[in-house]
């Protein structure tokens, strides 16, 4: 061998060596305690299960777990001998093996997937020198004086474990269940309370009522519950303890239990000293008391014995035919009996709806396009309605409950009178009117026709008539007369915006309306087109209700529900020219919730997919109860289930648009998160976004806030005249949801309904991705550009918030 390849040979050798070295130095666990400067992936500690911290006594490991798809993990801390997950971090957001965790020098913890930061505890801006497990399963962090400044027996996900204290505030929420719903534990109002995380939450277990416990003290109010030996005990105020739920027979004071919220609705007791061994008691004790043991609609009887009642035996899979509620269905909806005898799980929990008779329950129902199940209660007059239904229960004892569903007139189902006895009737009647009605029909035919060619009529007008009249379920057409009467002339004036001005009416019953008036019959033709055709077909409680239209000769009127506290804009920017009355953080919170269930329903729960490409605070309308409804649905743009995402023209108010529009991409309901993270930005900082009247540091709201979040300065993100606390969950809830739903990257944004759930604390927050976003440097340019310009579709309240037509801004996308 030569020198030249002896020195590569040499070479070689210590490239391996080198190789090896890093592998085993990479795969060394850590016990006890990690500190700054440590970082490495689930590759590193492949070797050791991914798991890279021990606590002292190794009964318990933090490190990377996989997750049904073995390409993902997530961080987690486990049980070592029965490898039970009793905490994790990256709930919903799981992670590939390359995908690092880091505790950086500067004392800042986060777990990264694909360079962005997805995970991150809230250390209010204090350093941590030390990341301690300890022998109790709790993973903590230690500021520079060794105080716990962080822990996870604070931020529990789906499992308690002995001797972690929970308390008022925090919640156990189940993973997904296989019709994506959720369970949750939470103390509530002093009782430990279990809840279906429907659309509208259906508790139906409450310790309180479990008739299993023992009483140690009566009439006191929950603030507290651990886990201890084979008992769970719940304390009130000064830790006295007020009951004790017994779910194992044996007293071993040294064994540790979980309790685990599942996602089949049960709370499962684990015993982990003994293999994970479960205990036979159950949470609750009777498998039908849960709001799903069986498919929606089905009867739970015995030891989960599911059948379809009586009125939807004829139906495909136990089905009303009712898509979604308040979404247009085939056919007419009508109630029909479920049978009697059936009793549901939420009854003993919920408050009625109202007190009233039979009829006027069904009545209530009926027009309540949510309602989607009744139950009344003759012996009380109490009526129940459920915009969502879970399995009913047949107790066997019968039941003091009258039973209805709503059902699709087309869904042919046993409950509904038959039609097949008249038939032969019928068809006489059918062959002698036929040739009248297809006569009347051609002589209307002619007649329309005819009116179409007379001098003065407009051809928008006969365009828009074959329009309207092809829609199914529309809302009420007035006489252009009814609405000058009901206005009194236009007289009384709300508001006005890029296609019209907004008048106040009154109908002669007292009915208060908002009149659009659009301003110009071919400007606005398309837009006044969508909205009745959009928000005409579909009744939400956050959205807008359309109470009817005009569309006669040149007049295009728009009358809506009069919402008393007008639009958002009003309430949280500050304005010379009137009285200012500061919004305190609950409404605002409830303000941007409630806007996020507009939306969550327009993307996810319509026959079509509805992107209303307009979401700002002018277009957020609030009832005399400060209820946010979202509005102004003139350029929504319809979407397939199949499609992902869409090309059209620009269209929507500068300084919400998300970057897919500016750069000419196709865009998608992922559009409308980013214009809701700017907005849910304006209700958090009581200001615009776009501001020149600020500093020059200060006037790009959203690139400032996200500079603020990343040095921990949360406060200044927030509204300086609001009495907050910075460390209030619900404020940086607030804020990590805007942040992230304003990512300049669409695919990281959450859709709307994951964004309901963050802001209901149904699921973790992670860190939002913290960069220097693209797309406040484009939407902050675009603004001042066609600000300059002066381009808009017509007047606004705010010269920095005008509609963008089509035609001005862009061609065909």
């Amino acid at each position: 061998m030569d020198c030249q390849g002896f020195f590569r040979f040499m070479a070689s050798i210590s490239l391996v060596f080198l190789i090896l070295s890093e592998a085993c130095m990479a795969s060394t666990q850590s016990i006890g305690k990690i500190y700054p400067g440590f970082q490495g992936s689930q590759m590193n500690w492949i070797d050791r299960n991914g798991m890279f911290l021990l606590s002292n006594n190794s009964n318990f490991a933090f490190g990377f777990s996989p997750t049904q798809d073995v390409t993902l993990y997530l961080l987690v801390i486990i049980h070592m001998a029965t490898l039970d997950v009793i905490w994790t971090a990256n709930r919903g957001f799981p992670v590939a093996n390359s995908d690092k965790f880091f505790f950086d020098e500067d004392g800042t913890v986060s777990l990264h997937k694909g360079g962005s930061s997805i995970w991150g505890p809230d250390t209010s801006g204090k350093r941590v020198s030390a990341i301690e497990l300890q022998d109790s399963g709790n993973l903590v962090l230690l500021g520079n004086d060794s105080s716990v400044i962080w822990q996870s027996f604070s931020h529990p996900t789906n499992t308690l474990i002995s001797n972690q204290e929970f308390q008022e505030g925090m919640k156990l929420v189940s993973d997904p269940g296989a019709n994506n719903l959720t369970y949750v534990l939470e103390i509530k109002s002093g009782d430990m309370i279990l809840s279906a995380g429907f659309r509208t939450p259906q508790p139906y277990w409450s310790m309180k009522n479990d008739i299993d416990k023992t009483i140690n003290k009566d009439g006191g109010v929950v603030t507290l519950a651990s886990l201890n030996a084979n008992s769970w005990r719940f304390y009130g105020s000064n830790e006295v303890l007020l009951w004790q739920f017994l779910f194992a027979d044996a007293n071993d004071a040294n064994a540790t239990w979980i309790a685990v919220v599942g996602n089949d609705g049960f709370i499962s007791f684990l015993n982990l000293d003994d293999g994970g061994s479960a205990s036979p008691t159950k949470i609750p004790s009777d498998p039908c008391s849960r709001p799903e043991p069986c498919g929606a609609y089905y009867v739970c009887s015995g030891n989960n014995v599911c059948q379809c009642p009586s009125a939807l035996s004829s139906s495909p899979n136990c089905k009303t035919g009712i898509v979604s509620s308040c979404g247009s269905s085939k056919g007419s909806p009508e109630l029909v009996s479920a049978g009697s005898g059936l009793n549901y799980v939420a009854l003993g929990f919920v408050p009625p709806s109202s007190k009233t008779s039979l009829e006027g329950c069904k009545s209530s129902c009926r027009d309540n396009c949510s309602c989607l199940a009744m139950f009344f209660q003759n012996s009380t007059g109490n009526c129940f309605l459920f915009d969502q239904i879970g399995s009913f229960q047949d107790t066997g004892k019968g039941s003091s409950f009258v039973t209805y569903i709503k059902v699709s007139s087309d869904s042919n189902n046993g409950g509904t009178e038959s039609t097949t006895k008249g038939f032969p009737f019928v068809a006489v009647i059918v062959v002698a009117t036929v040739p009248v009605i297809l006569g009347l029909l051609f002589v209307a035919f002619r007649y329309y026709r005819n009116k179409k060619r007379l001098p003065g009529s407009p051809q928008e007008t006969s365009e828009d008539d074959n329009f309207l009249e092809s829609l199914s379920g529309m809302p009420i057409r007035y006489s252009y007369r009814d609405l000058q009467t009901a206005t009194n002339n236009f007289s009384v004036k709300l508001g006005h915006g890029g296609f019209g001005s907004v008048y106040q009416g009154v109908l002669q019953d007292g009915t208060r309306l908002a009149v659009k008036k659009l301003e110009g019959i071919g400007q606005g033709k398309k837009e006044f087109r969508a909205e009745v055709s959009i928000i005409g077909s579909i009744h939400h409680h956050h959205l807008v209700r359309l109470k009817g239209f005009c569309a006669e000769g040149s007049h295009r009127l728009l009358a809506y529900e009069f919402m008393a506290n007008g639009s958002l804009d009003k309430w949280i920017f500050k304005s010379k020219k009137q009285d200012f009355i500061l919004l305190d953080w609950d409404t605002r919170f409830n303000i941007a919730l409630g806007t996020a269930k507009g939306l969550a329903y327009l993307h996810e729960d319509c026959d079509v997919k509805i992107i209303h490409c307009d979401i700002k605070p002018e277009n957020v309308l609030l009832d005399d109860h400060f209820n946010a409804k979202v509005s102004d649905f003139g350029l929504a743009k319809l979407m397939n289930r199949e499609q992902s995402n869409v090309f059209t023209t620009l269209r929507g108010t500068r300084g919400y648009l998300a970057p897919e529009w500016i750069t000419n991409c196709a865009i998608s309901e992922k559009s409308d998160v980013y214009s809701y993270g700017m907005l849910l930005l304006e209700i958090i900082g009581g200001r615009r976004n776009f501001d020149q009247s600020h500093s020059s540091e200060k006037s790009n709201f959203p690139s400032y806030a996200f500079r603020m979040m990343e040095e921990g300065k949360v406060r200044e993100i927030l509204d300086a005249e609001l009495n907050l606390d910075e460390n209030d969950k619900m404020v940086s809830t607030a804020i990590k949801v805007a942040l992230w739903c304003a990512q300049e990257d669409m695919y990281l944004r959450p859709s709307m309904s994951k964004v309901v759930q963050m802001l209901e604390g149904l699921c973790p927050v992670p860190q939002p991705s913290i960069s220097s976003p693209l797309s406040f440097r484009l939407s902050s340019s675009f603004f001042k550009s066609t600000s300059e310009e002066g381009t808009s579709s017509g007047p606004s309240d705010s010269n920095s918030n005008a509609n963008l037509s089509s035609v001005q801004l862009s061609g065909p996308r």
